[in-house]
């Protein structure tokens, strides 16, 4: 009896194409979904029949509520290997395998600096007034040498991009709740005495923590009030380490320069989200871990995850 595998969101069309699934496709039938299901009823519908599901990140949830009405499903594979939208135990209960991939840490960290460098020069402002016939030259750009980037984290992603900004000839400062000055030392930038102090002095602030109870809502409003009006921050993590209110807030009344965002606490973003038109943001939606090889990885990956639990032998499990 053949499987039915689904693939959720794939909105470039790239599952089938970024990994060879010969290895399963004698025994498994792969349906992928363009659209994103924005209801649970909807996405128990198309899943109903479905043994195996793969989605990515943790764009779509999976509470009890929704594997409880799920009877087919036997293997649910994420990319990454951790994922809070997942329930493992409610997994476990309904005999659910779960499973996850590898993920490069590169691919965030050049969105982070190319969210940085746009926002700097003015990229999409310029290109936009180029080619509309606008004016040559409205804006003067931001150095990025000798001013000073601060990490809120310094971890697999923040310590990269840390070493960028160094390349940069940039002051490199960086704030976390569990950082060491030894782990500062190691990347070769000094350790923030305070999240306050960081705030306060940076000229551009990138957003690098995993979201926990310790992290969300890290920057309310007092915390963004901190920031120089002519700085910069960037959040290529999760949306609900920054409180969105307060970021619109800051935005439309120009108390910073501008913003750099990749996540949003709704995704995809709705046509009518105030983030869709905030000013002075430069916004790009979850790129973050969407390049070539990444993609090659996940589903290759997701292949071999297959492939393992058909024989009896699940890898890369999680929880």
């Amino acid at each position: 009896m053949r499987l039915r595998c689904a693939v959720l969101d794939d909105f470039q069309n790239a599952a089938l194409t970024a990994a060879d699934w010969s290895a399963v496709s004698d025994r498994v039938d792969v349906v992928r979904y363009a659209e994103h299901f924005t209801t649970q009823d909807a996405l128990a519908k198309a899943l109903a029949d479905a043994d195996i599901v793969v989605t990515l990140r943790e764009r779509v949830r999976f509470p009890a509520a929704l594997l409880d009405r799920l009877p087919c499903l036997k293997l649910l594979i994420a990319s990454g290997m951790r994922n809070s939208a997942i329930d493992l135990a409610a997994a476990r209960a309904n005999g659910v395998t779960v499973c996850g991939t590898e993920s490069s840490a590169t691919p965030p960290v050049e969105l982070t600096w190319a969210l940085l460098l746009g926002l700097a020069r003015g990229i999409v402002q310029e290109n936009n007034a180029l080619r509309g016939g606008g004016p040559w030259q409205s804006t003067v750009g931001a150095d990025l040498h000798g001013r000073r980037l601060g990490l809120l984290g310094l971890g697999r992603i923040g310590g990269r991009v840390a070493r960028v900004g160094l390349a940069f000839g940039m002051e490199v400062t960086a704030w976390s709740q569990n950082l060491t000055e030894e782990r500062a030392d190691e990347v070769g930038v000094a350790l923030a005495p305070s999240k306050e102090d960081l705030l306060s002095s940076a000229d551009f602030v990138s957003v690098h923590l995993a979201l926990s109870d310790r992290t969300r809502g890290l920057l309310g409003p007092r915390e963004l009030a901190l920031l120089k009006p002519t700085a910069y921050l960037v959040n290529t993590s999760r949306a609900a380490v920054v409180d969105q209110d307060a970021l619109l807030a800051a935005l439309r009344e120009g108390r910073i320069a501008g913003a750099g965002v990749d996540v949003f606490d709704t995704e995809p973003l709705p046509l009518d989200h105030p983030m869709r038109t905030a000013p002075r943001l430069l916004a790009t939606p979850h790129l973050g871990y969407v390049s070539q090889a990444n993609y090659a990885r996940y589903y290759g990956q997701a292949v071999e995850n297959i492939e393992a639990y058909l024989a009896g032998r699940p890898v890369r499990v999680l929880g």
